[in-house]
């Protein structure tokens, strides 16, 4: 009888664990057996956020599958990725390449469901009408910061109900990032700000406000620079930056080609503070690749789940699965790791609770979502399907500010999730 008690116990636990990530998980599962759910992924493939995307959607699919599948009404069922490039971050290749691509997922590749990209917000806000037209469920997770997005579902919402977004928008970027600005001001009575954005609609759409609002607040605005994508040499910016006297330096790109400028800021010891947004400075391995140049810059990452933090655990458990996936790496080749990890595990949730793979069946659930993640509470506005943001991470998702100190990723903002404050490089404590 005893013996029986315990077996029983022990399968009952193997079943609990089916539903939760293989971090979490302690018992083989059985293989699924039903016909695979298709997601389709179009990444920008020669670009460091279409890779880290793909090893994030896969290590989250390889996750479920091991651990028994998605349950659909009974039928435990895997996941399939199917990743093609479409090379929508390259500069010079137009939108419709992209959209091609999407296109080629849904009819040849019969996706059930596009999730990932594309990830340049001009492709994005292109590929709507795509989804659309084929009544398929889209969830972007990597990168399409353009405040442009939420807004179009909302305002069409029958034609638009398919697009869901969890990456965010670049108004609540902004937002904090004037915050953090009046912050500064108060601690060391900085009031001048010199600002390079990447000519491409996130960056000059977030240059554009941040200008206004930095204005409105009596800030001087010194210089603003504009660089198309693949440009190598800031140094004519960065010099009329310390000529004018900036304090402050705000940075926005996301090309790879933003690590000269983190360097030549560093060599020409400019004394105005980076704070901003660069994929340069998000890897987990910039303070080797960068030779300690990225000191002291501070860098958004849109999404929490990057830096380690007591305040989120499900975050800890990601890193922790992350580096055991990934040979003692952390996270964060770019900041869209979590988000594109995570949004497997949303699409899984919404399936399950809908009992069905049916795009009408599947927005209705993605609607009613409520789970906690590795950034926060997630939850989705259900008149703009724009995920719901907070300062707070029992409230909903959560964005996470890092300055890079003594070779580490420090936490600085917002103040829920945050470990320590900003600092200052030698060369402006003067």
């Amino acid at each position: 009888m005893k013996k029986k008690t315990l077996l029983t116990l022990a399968v009952s636990m193997c079943l609990v664990l089916i539903s939760v990530p293989s971090f979490m998980a302690g018992c083989k599962a059985p293989a699924p057996t039903g016909a695979p759910i298709i997601l389709g992924a179009p990444l920008s493939m020669g670009h460091p956020d279409g890779v880290c995307t793909q090893d994030n959607l896969k290590l989250a699919v390889d996750e479920i599958n091991a651990a028994g599948g998605v349950n659909v009404a009974g039928v435990m069922r895997p996941f399939q990725l199917e990743v093609i490039d479409s090379r929508d971050l390259e500069p010079g290749v137009p939108t419709s390449e992209a959209l091609l691509v999407v296109e080629k997922l849904i009819l040849d590749k019969k996706a059930n469901f596009i999730i990932g990209g594309p990830i340049r917000s001009e492709a994005a806000l292109a590929a709507m009408d795509t989804v659309s037209k084929y009544k398929t469920v889209s969830i972007l997770s990597s990168g399409v910061l353009t405040p442009a997005y939420d807004p179009k579902v909302a305002a069409d919402y029958e034609k638009y109900k398919y697009c869901f977004r969890t990456t965010g928008s670049s108004k609540e970027h902004i937002a904090e990032a004037l915050t953090i600005l009046d912050s500064l001001k108060l601690t060391y009575g900085f009031n001048k700000v010199f600002i390079m954005v990447q000519d491409v609609a996130f960056a000059t759409a977030a240059g554009d406000k941040i200008k206004a609002g930095l204005e409105e607040k009596g800030w001087s605005v010194v210089g603003y620079e504009k660089y198309p994508s693949g440009s190598t040499d800031f140094s004519v910016g960065l010099l009329k930056a310390r000529d004018a006297g900036a304090q402050i330096l705000i940075p926005w790109f996301d090309m790879p080609e933003a690590s000269i400028l983190v360097k030549q800021w560093y060599d020409l010891k400019v004394p105005a503070l980076p704070v901003g947004f660069m994929v340069a400075a998000e890897d987990s391995n910039a303070w080797k690749a960068l030779e300690g140049k990225c000191a002291y810059v501070v860098h958004l990452y849109p999404k929490a789940g990057i830096a380690r933090t007591d305040a989120i655990p499900q975050a800890e458990k990601y890193i922790d699965a992350y580096k055991k996936a990934f040979g003692g790496v952390e996270p964060g080749l770019t900041w869209v790791a979590p988000t594109s990890y995570q949004v497997v595990y949303i699409l899984k949730d919404a399936i399950e609770r809908a009992g069905s793979i049916d795009a009408n069946a599947i927005i209705a659930a993605l609607e009613k979502t409520d789970m906690l993640g590795i950034y926060g509470r997630i939850k989705f506005d259900p008149k703009s399907h724009q995920i719901v943001y907070s300062m707070d991470p029992a409230e909903g998702a959560v964005t996470t500010w890092v300055q890079w100190v003594d070779g580490k990723r420090v936490a600085v903002y917002p103040p829920k999730v945050a470990t320590d404050t900003i600092k200052l490089p030698a060369w402006m404590k003067k």
